[in-house]
């Protein structure tokens, strides 16, 4: 009699445990780690840095001309608004290109350092055994041979010694076998291509940081001081306070430009005399690319132009002598230029302001009724000016350039043009009141920038270092060679078996082909080389 036992109920499923939302947050953490310091991430960054530094070049920023900024606004005042809330007039220091930057080196950080410590445990590490199947390489050979496994394999030995090849001799899972490698260099030319891509990237930014750059027009017989306030432009790293500017003083005892026959510029040379903190005063000439070097300072000449002085008489004899203002080359060609000279106090009882405005020519030529310059040298100096009174709007508190009017207030009428004429050296007009502007002489100028940059010579270093990295990726080849041996099919000799691994080069057949040769030819001459066997001692009979 059987009994059938009741059917026992399943037991409910388990259900999965769920990770704790702990671990559920270092995972996605740790999965955008691994997406970050990919190399397409960090290429994909250092491209997109370039494309936003592209707004930096193309629109006025205002680290370098407020100047120019203002100017934009006044003639694009609806764009400008919203330029200037995305940042695009400061571009190099807006928090999306900060944060573009932070990203592209905490990329290349968590790429090349792990990769440089694996390279660098792999300098130590012998080369890996040979495979299974050597046929299965892009190159390989069978080379058979009457000498022994060993005696075979001290062939291929030497012959990789030969090449530089870093070899091991092993006993393999497929018999005897010999591993080399070279080519180390070429991965370590890549780790020193992105170490120094980044030591590169921290360069420039320590020299944004803690560096700065003022420049300045500087006529023969004045000077200047290394202080924001003197500069025409200045821009600074954040980390910059005005304290840690070089006591650096510079004076401009005379400039001299000369020209080829086709009057182009040949060189531009500036005698000056400097000190540092009041110290001993130096002289030293300086050109475009000869600066001064001291204490960390450059001091460049960027350009040159002409500084015309005029006097002003006025109707009770008062006189205003050697007045003086910079005009900035409209044409580089032949420096013809053009300027202003504010002179805002008249003297005692005057309220009255005046402005002299205008063209300068070294070399000046009517055309047409307009005064021009045929060359660049001051062989004939003359100015074209127009003499304005008024107010000039000095005081008003809003920003103006001093190498120009205001043109808003000509057409207010708050400057009137009270002359005109076009005068040489020595020659004067009158104005209506009796007042008398002669053109009474020139000088020169120099354009001087002074530069302040700490990471100079690290960027220099790390572009040579990129560079030799990039010449160790092109030009290195990987190579990895393994040989096997194996009995002969007939039971006599032995078959030897090579394969070759390379990267870095798609014509590495000549390459496998010399070494198969030279290897061949080194087993026939060993095989040539052995002592002949002895022949077997024959049975004699025993004597009766």
């Amino acid at each position: 009699m059987t009994t059938t036992a009741p059917p026992r109920p399943a037991s409910p499923a388990t259900p999965p445990s769920r990770p704790s939302p702990g671990r559920r947050v270092l995972a996605r953490l740790l999965r955008w780690w691994r997406q970050l310091t990919a190399m397409r991430t960090a290429l994909m960054l250092l491209f997109l840095l370039a494309v936003a530094s592209i707004p930096g070049s193309l629109l006025p920023q205002r680290s370098l001309s407020q100047t120019n900024v203002n100017r934009y606004f006044a003639e694009h005042p609806t764009l400008a608004q919203w330029l200037d809330r995305l940042f695009l007039f400061d571009v190099f220091s807006s928090p999306w290109f900060a944060a573009i930057y932070l990203l592209l080196f905490i990329s290349l950080i968590g790429c090349v350092v792990p990769r440089a410590i694996e390279h660098g445990r792999s300098l130590f590490t012998p080369p890996p055994p040979a495979p299974r199947h050597l046929q299965r390489l892009p190159e390989n050979a069978t080379l058979p041979t009457a000498l022994a496994g060993p005696a075979a394999l001290d062939v291929v030995e030497e012959e990789l010694r030969v090449r530089r090849f870093r070899v091991v001799r092993r006993e393999g899972s497929g018999g005897p076998e010999v591993s080399g490698e070279k080519g180390y260099l070429r991965e370590t030319g890549n780790v020193l291509f992105h170490l120094s891509l980044l030591a590169l990237l921290l360069g420039l930014a320590g020299g944004k940081m803690w560096g700065y750059e003022g420049s300045i027009l500087v006529t023969e017989g004045q000077g200047f001081c290394n202080s924001a306030q003197q500069y025409d432009t200045y821009s600074a790293g954040p980390l910059v306070s005005g304290g840690d500017l070089t006591g650096l003083c510079v004076d401009l005892e005379d400039f001299e430009a000369q020209y080829e026959q086709d009057l182009t510029a040949a060189s531009f040379t500036a005698d000056i005399r400097y000190d540092v903190d009041g110290g001993e005063s130096i002289a030293r000439t300086i050109g475009v690319n000869d600066p001064l070097r001291t204490h960390g300072d450059r001091v460049y000449v960027t350009g040159h132009g002409y500084t015309p002085a005029f006097s002003i008489t006025r109707p009770d004899g008062t006189a205003f002598t050697d007045l003086s203002a910079p005009f900035l080359p409209s044409d580089q060609g032949t420096m013809l230029s053009q300027g202003v000279l504010k002179v805002p106090d008249l003297g005692a009882g005057s309220t009255e302001q005046l402005a002299v405005e205008g063209f300068f020519a070294p070399t000046g030529v009517l055309q047409a009724g307009l005064l021009t310059s045929v060359d660049p040298r001051p062989l004939s100096p003359q100015v074209g000016i127009n003499v304005y009174t008024g107010y000039l709007g000095l005081d008003s508190g809003l920003p103006q350039s001093v190498y120009s009017l205001d043109q808003d207030l000509i057409d207010r009428g708050a400057l009137t043009r009270v002359g005109r004429a076009n005068l040489a050296v020595g020659e004067s007009t009158t104005l209506p009141d009796g007042t008398v502007v002669t053109f009474s002489g020139f000088k020169e100028f120099a354009a001087i920038q002074v530069s302040h940059d700490p990471g100079q010579v690290y960027v220099l270093g790390a572009s040579i270092a990129v560079l030799a990295g990039l010449l160790g990726m092109l030009l290195v080849r990987r190579e990895r060679v393994f040989a096997r041996v194996v009995p002969g099919p007939d039971g006599g000799g032995t078959v030897l078996s090579i394969g070759s691994l390379t990267r870095g080069s798609a014509d590495t057949g000549p390459r496998f082909t010399a070494l198969t040769d030279d290897v061949g030819a080194a087993l026939a001459t060993r095989a040539a080389q052995r002592p002949a066997a002895a022949p077997p001692l024959s049975e004699e009979a025993p004597p009766s």
